[in-house]
C-alpha cells in the first residue's frame, strides 16, 4: 500500500532498485536516452533531482522490469487475483471458503473515498515549469507519457460513472499557446470520447482533470481493459489495498494523491495539429487534428515527483503493463472468447499488428480435420474491444499441440509452418479499420486484416537449407534464415505498388522454377541480416510494415469464388514503404551528450551499461 509515488520510490531506494541522478540534464532528448539505456539494461528506476528548467524532481523506469512491477504490487495482486476468481466463478466463495474469506474485505477497497485531506492542492505552477520531457527529435513538443486523464459525463455526480484513461497529452509545441492550452489524443470511441461526445450534445462545459503521478497503481488502473461499466477507480483501489481518493472542487475532480493535476476544459468542436510522437510501434505517429483542452490550473503536492517514461518500439517500459495485464486476466479468457485457450498480444511486433492465439477444435469423425471452430474464435477476437485492432491473427487448434504456448513465439511459428495450408487456410478482411498509430495501411486507420488458421496434421518438414542451384533475380540478394522455414531476403528499396508487383512477379517466376516446399514463408525486406538477427527484429519488421491486403503474395497464387491463396510460399512484402512514418532515430549529439555520462568519469558509469 503506497499513499504517494515518492513513498514507492523511497521503497524501491531502500531495497536497491532505484538511484537518484544528481546531474542536471535537459528533458528535451538527454533524459529519455538515459532511460532507454537503463530499461535495455534492466537496470533500476531513475530519479532525476536536477532537472534543467523545472524544479520538480522526475521518475522513470518504475515498472522497468517485470520482477519490480510485481515487486510494487506484491501485497496486493494474489488478492485481486482472487477477487478476478470469484468473478469467474462465485461458487468458490462456497466451494473453498478458507482460500476467499479475506476477499469479501479486499473488495472493500475497490470503494472509492471522499478525501479531507488533499495534498495535490499544496501548490499552483505552471505548465512551462514541469519538467517538458521530449522523448525524439521530431516529437512535435513535450508530452505527458503516463497521465491519468479524468472525465465524467455531462450532469452527472456519480464517481463510478467516471472515465479515467491514458491518452496521450502534449504540453508545448505545434500551435498550442503555452500554458494556456494542451492538446489531447483520443478517438472518439473510447472512454473520454464518449463523454466528449455527450458534452458535445449538452450545455455544460466538458471539464477534464488530469493527474500525474500518485500511487503506483494509479497509473496503471488508466491502462487496464476493464469490463463495460466497472470503474477505474475501483480497479487503483484494489490494486494498492487503499482506496481511491478524490475531491470535486469549482466543477473539477482531483486524485487527492497525485503529485499534479491539470485542470481545464476541453473546447467543443474544436481541434487543432497534434504530434508527431515518437510511438510504441516504433515509428513516429504524425500530425493529425486532436481536441484541445484550455488549461485553468495546474496544481501540485508539496513534495511532487513528476512521472514519465518513454515510447519507443517495444520492448519498453510499458511492456510491463502488458504482463501484469496477462497475469491479471488470463483467467478470464475463456469467458470473453468461448473456446479460447490462450492469447498473445505480441508486444515485439507492437501489440496490434500481431496476435497469436490457441483454440479448441474438436475432432470431427469421418471428416477431413480443417480449421472450423478456431474461425468463429478468431471472427470473435476481431470484433471484440481492443483485438478489434489486430492486423494479423495467427491461430491454432490446441488439440494438435496440447503444450504449445503462444508465448513461445518460435515454437508457435514452428507448429504454424509446418501445418498451414496456404491454398486455404488465409481469411482477409480489407478495407477495414486498423489502429491509428499504423501506417502501413492504405490510408489513416484504413487497412486490413488477416486471419491464418492451423488445423491438422504435419504437412512438410522445416529447413534452413537453400534448394540446389538456388539463385535470385536482380533486385533480390542475401537470403538469411530467419528459423526453420522462414526467409529474409533484401530487396531494392520500395519505390510504388506498380514496380513491387513486377518485381514481386519476377520473382515468383524464378522461385517457380525450385522445389520450395521446406520453405513456406518468404519475407522481402530491405536489411535480411537485421531482420533474421533476433527473434523480436524478425516479428517487428513482418508484421509493422505489411498490410496483407497489399503485401501479401505468393507462388502459384490463385482466387476461387473470391477467395484467395497460393501453391507454394507465402511471400510477405514487409520493406518501408513510402506512405509509411519514420521509424525512430537517437539524435547524434544527445547520443555523445549522454555517452559522457556513461563513461569511466561520468556519473552513471556505476551502472556498468
Amino acid at each position: 500500500m503506497y499513499k504517494s509515488l515518492r513513498e514507492a520510490a523511497l521503497d524501491l531506494e531502500k531495497h536497491g532498485q532505484l538511484i537518484r541522478i544528481k546531474t542536471e540534464l535537459d528533458p528535451n532528448l538527454e533524459m529519455a536516452e538515459i532511460h532507454r539505456r537503463v530499461y535495455e539494461a534492466q537496470g533500476p528506476a531513475l530519479l532525476f533531482e536536477n532537472v534543467k528548467g523545472s524544479n520538480f524532481p522526475a521518475l522513470s523506469n518504475l515498472y522497468g522490469t517485470r520482477d519490480r512491477t510485481r515487486f510494487l504490487f506484491r501485497d496486493t495482486l494474489a488478492k485481486v487475483q482472487k477477487i478476478i476468481e470469484l468473478k469467474i466463478d462465485p461458487m468458490l466463495a462456497l466451494k473453498k471458503p478458507g482460500k476467499y474469506w479475506k476477499s469479501a474485505f479486499t473488495a472493500l477497497t475497490a470503494l472509492p473515498m471522499k478525501a479531507w485531506n488533499k495534498p495535490v492542492k499544496y501548490g499552483v505552477t505552471s505548465i512551462d515549469k514541469l519538467p517538458l520531457i521530449k522523448s525524439w527529435p521530431m516529437d512535435g513538443g513535450a508530452f505527458v507519457t503516463l497521465p491519468q486523464v479524468f472525465s465524467m459525463p455531462p450532469n452527472d455526480n456519480n464517481i463510478m460513472h467516471s472515465n479515467l484513461g491514458m491518452y496521450r497529452i502534449q504540453l508545448s509545441g505545434n500551435q498550442y499557446e503555452l500554458n494556456k492550452e494542451i492538446g489531447l489524443h483520443y478517438q472518439l470511441h473510447r472512454g473520454i470520447g464518449v463523454h466528449h461526445s455527450m458534452h458535445n450534445n449538452s450545455n455544460e462545459p466538458f471539464k477534464v482533470s488530469i493527474f500525474v503521478g500518485g500511487p503506483p497503481s494509479n497509473a496503471f488502473s488508466a491502462i487496464m481493459p476493464l469490463p463495460e461499466g466497472m470503474s477505474e477507480l475501483t480497479f487503483a483501489g484494489l490494486l494498492n489495498g487503499r482506496r481511491f481518493r478524490y475531491f470535486k472542487e469549482n466543477g473539477y475532480y482531483f486524485s487527492a494523491d497525485a503529485d499534479f493535476c491539470i485542470t481545464g476544459t476541453v473546447v467543443k468542436n474544436k481541434k487543432m495539429p497534434e504530434g508527431p510522437f515518437g510511438d510504441h510501434l516504433g515509428y513516429y505517429s504524425l500530425e493529425h487534428d486532436f481536441p484541445v483542452m484550455q488549461v485553468d490550473k495546474v496544481y501540485h503536492r508539496k513534495d511532487a515527483i513528476w512521472h514519465f517514461t518513454v515510447v519507443n518500439r517495444p520492448p519498453a517500459e510499458d511492456s510491463s503493463f502488458g504482463y501484469l495485464i496477462h497475469e491479471l486476466v488470463k483467467d478470464l479468457t475463456p469467458q470473453e472468447f468461448p473456446g479460447l485457450k490462450d492469447l498473445h498480444a505480441v508486444d515485439a511486433a507492437g501489440v496490434h499488428p500481431l496476435l497469436l492465439a490457441v483454440g479448441s477444435e474438436r475432432y470431427m469423425p469421418f471428416r477431413e480435420r480443417k480449421p472450423e471452430e478456431i474461425l468463429t474464435i478468431a471472427n470473435r477476437i476481431l470484433g471484440t474491444g481492443q483485438t478489434s485492432l489486430a492486423k494479423f491473427l495467427i491461430i491454432v487448434a490446441q488439440e494438435d499441440n496440447p503444450k504449445l504456448d503462444s508465448h513461445d513465439i518460435r515454437a508457435f511459428f514452428q507448429h504454424v509452418l509446418e501445418r498451414i495450408d496456404w491454398r486455404r487456410d488465409l481469411h482477409f478482411q480489407t478495407k477495414t479499420t486498423i489502429d491509428t498509430l499504423d501506417y502501413s495501411g492504405s490510408g489513416w486507420n484504413e487497412g486490413s486484416k488477416v486471419i491464418m488458421a492451423c488445423c491438422g496434421e504435419k504437412l512438410r518438414e522445416l529447413s534452413t537449407e537453400l534448394p540446389s542451384g538456388f539463385s535470385l533475380p536482380d533486385g533480390f540478394s542475401e537470403p538469411r534464415f530467419v528459423q526453420p522455414g522462414i526467409l529474409a531476403v533484401k530487396t531494392k528499396a520500395y519505390t510504388d505498388e506498380h514496380e513491387a508487383t513486377s518485381d514481386i512477379r519476377h520473382l515468383i517466376s524464378t522461385l517457380e522454377r525450385y522445389e520450395m516446399k521446406q520453405i513456406p514463408l518468404i519475407l522481402l525486406v530491405d536489411d535480411s541480416s537485421f531482420t533474421a538477427q533476433t527473434l523480436n527484429n524478425f516479428v517487428w519488421v513482418t508484421f509493422t510494415r505489411s498490410n496483407p491486403s497489399h503485401d501479401l503474395h505468393g507462388v502459384g497464387s490463385f482466387f476461387e469464388h473470391k477467395h484467395w491463396g497460393c501453391t507454394g510460399p507465402l511471400i510477405i512484402d514487409a520493406r518501408i514503404k513510402s506512405h509509411h512514418a519514420p521509424a525512430l532515430e537517437v539524435d547524434k549529439k544527445t547520443k555523445e551528450a549522454v555517452d559522457k555520462l556513461f563513461a569511466s568519469n561520468g556519473e552513471l558509469n556505476k551502472l556498468k551499461i
